[in-house]
């Protein structure tokens, strides 16, 4: 019995040591199989790779041969805008414009009622005859003062010879006295006389300019009298207003005939088709090599399909913030760097244009400056230092 329990409790420790341990069961290691891609694959990863390169490679030399044609869309096509005024004031008689009508230059626009002006005018007529009979007066005037003072000279050596006489006669005592006496008054009196008449003569040449030959429509009244003719003349023919340029007239729908104008109040507008410019609004950034003289190209909003030929005409002296009704004045440390643009004016070619133009149609403009930006562009502080 002893042998029999002693065997038990040796395989119940066993057993309780079997459960206490866990069991670790080995499995037989197997190589893992190779991974092979396949071709399609590769293709793929190459496209990924060549795509980027090409994509940098053709970015970089359109970078570099890049910025020769500066291109803005802030630009607008503008004409020259004439206010039509008459110079003469007074009531309308006739309009020959509506509005949006195209004129040509010396057509006439309207008429101011010249009546007041052609009176005026016949005025001056009559005042410049009379002062050209005024100068003949004073040519007359003078030749006579000339005849007054050859008879008075002539007096003057008569009683002077009579004088002597007398003298001679009183100091021999055939004559009185008073008959000397008499002789002396009738000498200084025909002296005096005589001088009268050489201030005569003076007086009538001073009367003619100081030149009695000179002709008459050179004298000075005749002169005044002319202008004041010519500016009659003048105020008659402003009272017929003409277009000073080929145009088309603008706010003119409520002007017409009846109505009182005054002299040099604007009452429409025209607008000169023959002067044509664009106003382009460069980037500051944008006018390293801008220079006038250079060639653009100008397509309008209007006319896609039509670019128009042009050429840099001027640089503004500043930019717009410069000449703005308020301009920018920053005095805090709030400072933010922000692009300025500048106006570029640009001469439009409209010779033989079959297209109208209208003042404030939208543009896009394209200068070609002639000067890529090179490996200089990829070297910004190296570029600086040229």
């Amino acid at each position: 019995m002893n042998a029999v329990s002693k065997i038990e409790g040796d395989v119940a420790n066993i057993e309780a040591e079997a459960l206490e341990k866990p069991v670790v069961v080995t499995a037989p290691v197997q190589s893992e199989p190779e991974i092979q891609v396949p071709r399609q694959r590769k293709g793929r990863l190459a496209l990924m790779v060549a795509v980027p390169l090409a994509l940098i490679v053709g970015g970089g030399y359109v970078w570099i041969t890049g910025g020769r044609y500066q291109e803005t869309e802030n630009a607008n096509l503008r004409q020259a805008r004439v206010s039509i005024a008459s110079e003469a004031a007074g009531r309308i008689v006739s309009v020959n414009v509506s509005d949006n009508a195209a004129v040509k230059e010396g057509q006439v626009l309207f008429t101011v009622d010249p009546e007041p002006y052609r009176i005026a005018l016949a005025q001056a007529d009559a005042a410049l005859a009379a002062a050209r009979l005024d100068v003949e007066q004073l040519r007359a005037a003078y030749s006579q003062a000339l005849a007054q003072e050859r008879v008075t000279a002539g007096d003057v050596a008569y009683l002077k010879t009579q004088f002597e006489r007398s003298t001679e006669l009183a100091s021999k005592g055939i004559s009185a006295k008073s008959s000397l006496d008499e002789a002396r008054h009738d000498l200084a009196k025909a002296e005096d006389e005589h001088t009268a008449a050489v201030q005569g003569i003076a007086s009538a040449r001073a009367a003619l300019g100081g030149d009695p030959d000179i002709e008459t429509d050179k004298h000075p009244a005749v002169l005044s009298a002319l202008a004041t003719r010519d500016k009659a003349a003048y105020a008659l023919a402003q009272s017929t207003v003409r277009a000073p340029a080929d145009g088309v007239v603008s706010q003119a729908s409520s002007f017409k005939v009846g109505q009182f104008v005054g002299a040099g109040t604007p009452v429409f507008s025209l607008v000169e088709t023959g002067d044509t410019w664009i106003e382009a609004n460069f980037k500051e950034t944008q006018l390293t090599h801008m220079k006038p003289g250079q060639e653009a190209e100008i397509t309008l909003d209007t006319y896609p399909d039509r670019p128009l030929k042009a050429t840099v005409e001027a640089i503004g002296a500043g930019t717009g913030a410069e000449f703005s009704l308020l301009p920018a004045q920053n005095a805090t440390g709030n400072w933010v760097k922000v692009t300025q643009r500048i106006p570029v004016r640009l001469k439009v070619d409209t010779q033989g244009l079959p297209v109208a133009l209208r003042t404030g149609m939208s543009a896009t403009v394209s200068v070609d400056t002639g000067v890529s930006r090179g490996l200089s562009g990829l070297l910004p502080h190296a570029y600086a230092a040229d």
